[in-house]
């Protein structure tokens, strides 16, 4: 899985999945744009942590819901590294509101951050590869709840349900420009997003039991399928999702 001569850019990276995955793309030898919309510290311990492995890497903050600010991600990455061949929609933030409950601002921030931010991200990296004539890789990261309900959390459902039929409709609208469009749908994965029930012994308990594999998933691991999304060697993939969940989906019980 060489991505030697690639540049990438990962939204979100400075924590979790998008911190696991910029590090990883790193490692194979891609140049990557982290970016970040509040904790500067981790980006930069993200950053360094690529520069002191011998990578190439620049940090840009900002929010992924304005659509001004992805086109100078995008603009910003290819001025520093030369071009643009991989996309990662992985921003994403939760409310953990009910239908009864959730607000418009609740309603309108998540739609912003997790579906209005991939949706756009997705045509502004395409347009952009497409300039290029290299075709290219946009892989949005989605959850389980994309397809699973997860009473309690609907705005959150409804983006990931979003950027299920963004995902394979892009991609086909985008594969006769050798663009690949791949969702990768995580379970329940140690993340910053999850700390609250990673705390709490009982629920981790409950959540393991639901979980056919026994565990909870660790951001490596999804790092390690979107490494190979954004390689060579999956060249024939669009227009789909993986769902990399321990077996959670699939399972008849409920959390």
């Amino acid at each position: 899985m060489d991505l030697q001569g690639k540049v990438a850019i990962v939204t979100g990276s400075d924590s979790g999945i998008g911190k696991a995955i910029a590090l990883g793309f790193a490692a194979k030898g891609a140049a990557v744009t982290i970016n970040y919309y509040k904790d500067q510290a981790s980006a930069e311990q993200v950053h360094q942590q690529i520069i002191q492995n011998g990578g190439k890497a620049q940090v840009i903050q900002g929010d992924v819901s304005q659509i001004s600010f992805l086109q100078e991600l995008i603009d910003r990455t290819v001025q520093a590294f030369g071009r643009l061949d991989i996309m990662v929609n992985n921003a994403g933030m939760e409310t953990r509101t009910s239908i009864l409950d959730s607000t418009e601002q609740d309603f309108d921030r998540v739609i912003g951050v997790d579906l209005k931010g991939a949706f756009f991200g997705t045509q502004l990296a395409a347009k952009q590869m497409i300039a290029e004539k290299h075709g290219g890789r946009i892989i949005n990261i989605s959850s389980i709840h994309e397809d699973r309900p997860m009473p309690g959390n609907i705005p959150y459902c409804c983006a990931k349900g979003g950027m299920r039929m963004l995902t394979r409709t892009a991609g086909v609208e985008l594969a006769p420009h050798g663009i690949t469009v791949v969702g990768i749908a995580p379970g329940a994965i140690a993340t910053p997003i999850n700390t609250e029930t990673l705390q709490d012994p009982q629920k981790v308990q409950k959540l393991n039991s639901a979980i056919p594999a026994g565990r909870v998933g660790q951001p490596d691991e999804i790092a390690h399928l979107a490494t190979w999304l954004a390689s060579d060697e999956s060249n024939y993939v669009t227009a789909c999702t993986y769902f990399i969940d321990g077996g959670l989906a699939e399972a008849s019980l409920s959390l």
